[in-house]
């Protein structure tokens, strides 16, 4: 029983002084409700230094008529302190658990009015309108829900997010640094991205292995005028290795396959769909053609990583004018969640 419970990241036992650490407001009632635990594949670190809870509310700048949409909740320690500055908290919670110990507490607070508990995974649940997001999200989760906030369809002012320090320097990297990759450009495509502050793991209960950061996502007011699927389908072939000569990684067999499949099937006017006759001297077409936008454009040489955002639009734009296509347009099923954790398979410089 006890490795059992070495097994999970924390566990809040029963006594009053405990419930009050992790509520961080002192308002633990202490009436024998049960121990939570708190488990480190969901990502479940409350956040309980009001001090910092302040700052993140201030931060945002919420207005008294906005609808604020928190991820990951928890017990509430954040949920509280937005309930007092906004209209409206829709809490998207996917741990009955929380949800019960965040609807207790709100309820004491005679605040219940204002709250929308959405009982389920971000990952697949569909937000409502709101304005801005204030969160701390889940690690697991980090990557797919920022590029689904920053791609989504619900317009919003603002994300303030407290994330893995690693993770957020990812999106604030420019190129040629070392955490500059796939995510780092395409939340660049449509965002800009503030650090706040650096956020110690002993501000969190039961403590994570590494220390966070807060940062702010704003999503820009223009945008270029592009095919979002197939860009980041092209950011996908591109940082997959991320550190080699864009010469290297296009020629690939394998990859120079797939992109000949691809444009084939999304070049309507192709002469020889399904001739295997004519498949080999297409594909060396194919191959030279690609090889030809590379230099041309003067990309042969060059690396992903090092590429700023102007670079890689004016690439994509060359792909596509030589008719050379990254994802199949037809499929209204390709999704692209944006898992990042393939990217950067092999980092190795040549």
């Amino acid at each position: 029983m006890l490795g059992a419970t070495r097994r999970v990241v924390g566990i809040i036992p029963r006594r009053v002084r405990s419930v009050r650490q992790v509520h961080g407001d002192g308002d633990g009632d202490g009436d024998g409700e049960e121990a939570l635990r708190f488990y480190k594949s969901r990502g479940q670190h409350i956040l309980i230094n009001p001090r910092i809870l302040d700052t993140i509310v201030r931060k945002s700048a919420i207005n008294p008529t906005d609808t604020v949409l928190e991820i990951g909740p928890g017990t509430g320690n954040l949920t509280l302190k937005l309930l007092e500055a906004a209209r409206k908290v829709v809490a998207v919670e996917i741990d009955p658990r929380m949800v019960q110990v965040l609807e207790k507490r709100v309820l004491q607070r005679g605040l219940q009015g204002k709250l929308r508990v959405m009982k389920g995974d971000a990952m697949r649940t569909q937000f409502p309108r709101f304005d801005i997001v204030v969160a701390n999200i889940p690690y697991g989760i980090s990557s797919p829900l920022v590029i689904k906030l920053v791609y989504g369809a619900t317009p919003f002012r603002s994300a303030t997010l407290l994330l893995q320090k690693e993770f957020a320097r990812r999106l604030l990297a420019r190129p040629g640094d070392s955490g500059f990759n796939r995510l780092s450009v395409n939340v660049k495509l449509l965002a800009d991205v503030e650090l706040v502050m650096d956020v110690s793991k002993r501000d969190f209960l039961p403590s994570p292995k590494v220390d966070s950061s807060v940062v702010i996502i704003r999503p820009k007011g223009q945008v270029p005028n592009l095919d979002l699927h197939q860009w980041r389908a092209f950011t996908r072939t591109c940082f997959t290795h991320r550190s080699k000569t864009l010469g290297a990684s296009f020629k690939q067999k394998g990859k120079l396959f797939d992109l000949f499949k691809i444009s084939n099937e999304n070049d309507d006017s192709s002469p020889h769909k399904g001739d295997d006759a004519q498949d080999i001297g297409r594909f060396t077409s194919f191959k030279e053609k690609i090889l030809r936008v590379l230099r041309t454009g003067g990309f042969e040489d060059k690396r992903p990583f090092k590429l700023s955002l102007e670079e890689l639009l004016h690439l994509h734009s060359l792909f596509n004018q030589a008719g050379i296509y990254f994802d199949h347009r037809r499929d209204p099923k390709c999704d692209d969640r944006f898992d990042d954790e393939g990217d950067d398979e092999d980092d190795k410089e040549e």
